[in-house]
């Protein structure tokens, strides 16, 4: 986990929106008071927050939002850190997002998806960007109609991202320095008159995880019921460098019209020294024992710009917008191999080998959404036509140690392509239903066309499908300092590029993996009811839900040497997953303040072992986190976050629970300077910990990051007025029970503010 500690803090709902009697003529809009900053909401369009001593984000009947924007660790922290403190959301040190123990995660920046948050590139994307950056964290366990299926189809994190129309200017300047030459340091600002709007940012970043692990894995012999005992030691090394930027411009054409204009570029290294150490035993026999050297050099470069207009119409509640992204990354990587035996095994692997690598991905995503308040409520219509290619290019080659001439090796070479169109139409209608009832409903079509295009092995395969999926939801104001909320959505996990690849690729000499073009999407049905209100200064937030998974995507492992495993992928059963989750926050005391949630879960997982009968497993499992802030002094702000991952059912095994405790402090030295400090896992526990148990496999696997990197830094803030957090002062916390249960939206999108 990389330095910074989010603070989360839920919001609260927004205020109810006005009723429009049915036959009553609309009221005349007034001109609108000037407004606290405004939030981008998933379509990325800009509304007013409710203030609450502070700005804060706004719960709204489809989802959770969570502030990161107060916390002491963003100046120095990542993306990975803030999305490490949201309720009930995990991210490993590789970059692994899990929600509720799984990993059908996706991930959004303002609203849509990004070529950045797709496949192996996320985790390194998340651990290189900037919490700083970050405006609020969006929390989607049942997306409605409008959100569409790509990256995983199941529940959505939404990053929504930081965006300042103040009039004027405005900048904050951060650097930070940490253990073992770690450091990154921002520059970011906005300049905002008239009719015109600027904002953009650069960040810098030299950091990353060293690492240690250890593999023990048994094969059991189906016939004699002889074990064959193999071992693997390694240790890896790299901190790597990352830099970003990203602009925004918008303009004001009339008083109806926005155009606005945005571009980000990152490139980061992906350079790695690593050992491994094998060593297998067939009873008291060594049949293997060596040492492979692996030095890799590479770098991946990501790119996306929009373009979006929005048009505010002359009917009520009326609204037209139009957005279009365009984003691409590309990874390249070369890796050198060097194997030095003491016990040579059959079949052994050359001396010396090399292994180049080239991955891109490339997402063309159009929307459009036209939104108008009908027989009382609010009814909206949207399309998307989204495009995405996806390219894997690997080549290995065998170097003969004396004459460094280089062979092809065509068992281990791959080329393979993805050519991915989905075109959707949704509807949805908001409404009140009366003084404490409203309700939003919503129906997506969406067409899925795939070109599989297998290179190395001639095969060329298309697919496509049609989806119809539903969802609905419900609120319920209990009483003026409580409220329920009802959830369902249908949904569909596509699988993604890596999944329908057939080829075989090597990650060691000991592990194999390849997809399986054959998968089908799975689906998914999720329910959820939760009950939120108010204890004296703190709030509360419980929801209970169960979520039905068929034709499950899960992995396989068999054997296709003595020593060789291979991982694939099936549709392979069904999934079943159900819990309580609980939030609370608010002040203890004026000067201590609480933000902890929990996570209490029931998970089922059917899929085949080796033998190919079907195996259920269960697990039962707490995960949570706490974190305290202490105002010391009206200049000095601490803070405690502490994380408590439980275990985890994987397709064959689980993931043994993990825990992590982060230590963080701000002081202002004037005004405008904070001197910030942080300390990530304290207690040095911090691991992965994973084990596959099957009548033919038995495997333990650990791996440990460095523990107790410490970061020290300086934000500087010019322009503008500091922000209750950079002063010190608490902020409210917490959703708002009570709220009347919605009317028609008031423009920011389907489903806000019940």
């Amino acid at each position: 986990m990389l330095p910074g500690s989010a603070a989360m803090a839920q919001s609260q709902p927004a205020a109810t929106p006005e009723v429009v009697v049915k036959g009553a003529p609309p009221k005349k809009e007034a001109k609108p008071e000037p407004k606290p900053e405004a939030k981008a909401t998933e379509t990325g369009v800009p509304v007013p927050s409710v203030t609450v001593a502070g700005e804060r984000p706004t719960n709204r009947i489809d989802r959770q939002v969570y502030d990161v924007k107060s916390d002491v660790g963003s100046t120095n922290g990542t993306a990975a850190d803030a999305l490490n403190n949201v309720p009930s959301v995990a991210v490993d040190p590789d970059g692994t997002v899990t929600l509720r123990g799984s990993s059908n995660v996706q991930i959004l920046v303002d609203g849509k998806p990004s070529a950045m948050m797709q496949g192996d590139n996320r985790g390194a994307t998340l651990n290189a960007m900037a919490a700083d950056d970050i405006e609020s964290v969006e929390v989607i366990n049942n997306p409605g109609a409008q959100f569409g299926n790509e990256g995983g189809g199941g529940p959505i994190l939404n990053l929504v991202m930081r965006r300042n129309r103040k009039p004027g200017g405005f900048a904050t300047i951060n650097a930070n320095g940490g253990k073992d030459g770690r450091y990154n340091s921002a520059v970011s600002g906005s300049y905002n008159e008239g009719a015109w709007g600027y904002q953009g940012g650069i960040n810098v970043r030299h950091d990353g995880r060293n690492s240690t692990g250890s593999t023990v894995r048994d094969r059991i012999n189906p016939v004699t019921g002889a074990a064959e005992h193999s071992t693997q030691d390694s240790t890896s090394k790299g901190l790597n460098d990352s830099v970003g930027l990203n602009g925004t411009v918008s303009y004001n054409l009339g008083a109806q019209d926005t155009l606005t204009a945005s571009a980000n570029y990152t490139a980061r290294g992906n350079d790695q020294k690593s050992s491994e150490h094998y060593a297998t035993a067939n009873g008291a026999a060594t049949i293997s024992d060596y040492l492979r050297t692996t030095q890799r050099e590479g770098d991946s470069k990501s790119y996306s710009w929009g373009a979006r207009w929005d048009h505010k119409g002359d009917a009520p509640g009326e609204s037209l917008k139009t957005d279009l992204r365009v984003s691409s990354t590309d990874n390249d990587s070369d890796t050198n191999y060097s194997n030095a035996y003491t016990v040579r095994p059959f079949n052994a692997p050359s001396d010396r080998s090399r292994l180049s690598n080239d991955t891109s991905t490339r997402i063309v995503d159009l929307t459009g959404d036209y939104e108008r308040n009908i027989a009382g409520g609010s009814a909206k219509l949207g399309y998307k036509v989204a495009n995405t290619k996806s390219s894997f290019d690997t080549q290995y080659v065998d170097i003969n140690p004396a004459t460094l001439s280089e062979t092809v090796n065509p068992s281990r070479t791959n080329r393979f392509n993805l050519d991915e169109t989905t075109i959707a139409l949704y509807g949805s209608y908001q409404m009140r239903l009366n003084d404490r009832w409203g309700a939003l409903a919503g129906l997506r079509a969406e067409h899925t066309g795939m070109d599989i295009e297998q290179i190395t092995s001639g095969i060329a395969a298309r697919n496509s499908y049609i989806n119809y999926i539903p969802s609905f939801f419900a609120t319920y104001k209990v009483s003026e300092t409580a409220n329920m909320r009802f959830s369902y959505a249908h949904r569909i996990r596509r699988p993604m590029a890596n999944d329908l690849n057939p080829y075989v690729v090597y990650r060691d000499e000991f592990n194999v993996s390849s997809g399986n073009p054959m998968l089908k999407p799975a689906k998914t049905g999720s329910f959820e009811v939760g009950y939120e209100t108010r204890f004296g200064t703190l709030e509360t937030n419980l929801r209970a839900y169960y979520r039905d998974e068929s034709d499950t995507i899960v992995e396989r492992s068999t054997f296709i040497s003595p020593t060789v495993l291979l991982t694939t992928r099936e549709n392979g059963g069904t999934s079943h997953s159900s819990g309580l989750e609980f939030t609370v926050s608010g002040k203890l005391t004026p000067s201590l303040t609480l933000n902890t949630s929990g996570n209490l879960a029931r998970s089922e997982l059917t899929s085949r072992d080796l033998t190919g009968a079907d195996v259920t497993r269960n697990a039962s499992s707490l995960s949570g986190r706490a974190r305290l802030n202490y105002q010391l002094d009206s200049a000095t702000q601490l803070q405690a976050m502490l994380q408590m991952q439980g275990k985890t059912l994987t397709g064959q095994g689980y993931r043994e629970p993990n825990r992590t405790l982060n230590l963080s402090m701000r002081h202002a030295l004037t005004p405008q300077l904070n001197l910030v400090m942080n300390v990530t896992d304290v207690l040095d526990k911090n691991k992965m910990a994973t084990v596959i148990d099957t009548p033919l496999l038995k495997e333990s696997t650990i791996r440990r990051f460095d523990g107790r990197v410490f970061y020290v830094g300086l934000s500087y803030r010019i322009g503008g007025a500091a922000s209750s957090a950079e002063r010190g002062e608490q902020q409210f916390q917490g959703p708002r029970p009570g709220q009347g249960p919605g009317g028609p939206p008031r423009g920011d999108g389907p489903g806000p503010g019940f």
